[in-house]
C-alpha cells in the first residue's frame, strides 16, 4: 500500500465506469469502421487503418459533448493538414526520416502560419503515420495513402462525437 498522502484512493463510481465503457464502445467501433473501410482500398493497410481511427477516436473523446465536437475539427483540420503536406511530399520524393522530419516542420510551420498552432502536435503525428505507412508499403500510392490516413481520422473523430451525444455524462457534462 503506497503512504504517499498526496494520493488519494476511492471507489471508481458510476462515472468512472461509464467513462471506461465509452472509451471501450469508441475504440470497438472506430477499429471495425476504420479497418473495414480501408481493407476496401488498400487491405495491405486495413489493421493501420484501424488502429489510427482508434487514436483518432481517443484522441477526439472528451468529457463533455462541447469538448468532443472542438476537440473532432481539431483533430480533422489537423489530419487534413498533414495528408496534403506528407502526400505532396510522397508524390515528389521516397519516405527518408529526413524528408519526415522537414515535412513535419513544414506542417507545423504552416499551423502557425494559419493561425492554429494547437493543430500542429496532431498534423504533425499524421505526417509521421502517413511516411511510415508509405515507407511500410512502397507501392501504395501516397496520394490514396494521405486519403486513407484522412479518411480514418474523421471516422475516429466521427465514433468519438457519436457516442458523446449518444451517451452524455450523467453529471451534466453534456454542455
Amino acid at each position: 500500500m503506497d503512504d504517499n498522502p498526496a494520493v488519494t484512493r476511492r471507489p471508481i463510481g458510476r462515472e468512472g465506469l461509464a467513462a471506461a465503457a465509452r472509451y471501450a464502445l469508441v475504440c470497438l467501433a472506430a477499429y471495425l469502421c476504420g479497418s473495414r473501410f480501408t481493407a476496401l482500398f488498400h487491405g495491405e493497410s486495413a489493421g493501420m487503418g484501424g488502429l489510427w481511427s482508434v487514436i483518432s477516436g481517443i484522441v477526439v473523446l472528451q468529457s463533455t459533448s462541447r469538448d468532443t465536437w472542438k476537440s473532432a475539427g481539431v483533430r480533422v483540420f489537423g489530419t487534413a493538414i498533414g495528408a496534403v503536406v506528407s502526400g505532396g511530399y510522397l508524390v515528389l520524393l521516397p519516405f527518408s526520416p529526413l524528408g519526415m522530419a522537414f515535412s513535419i516542420g513544414v506542417t507545423v510551420l504552416i499551423c502557425h502560419a494559419l493561425n492554429v498552432p494547437e493543430y500542429g502536435r496532431l498534423a504533425a503525428l499524421t505526417v509521421a503515420i502517413i511516411m511510415v505507412i508509405s515507407a511500410a508499403n512502397p507501392a501504395l500510392n501516397p496520394l490514396l495513402n494521405a486519403a486513407l490516413r484522412f479518411c480514418e481520422s474523421g471516422i475516429g473523430a466521427a465514433m468519438a462525437v457519436l457516442v458523446i451525444l449518444l451517451w452524455p455524462r450523467g453529471d451534466g457534462g453534456r454542455n
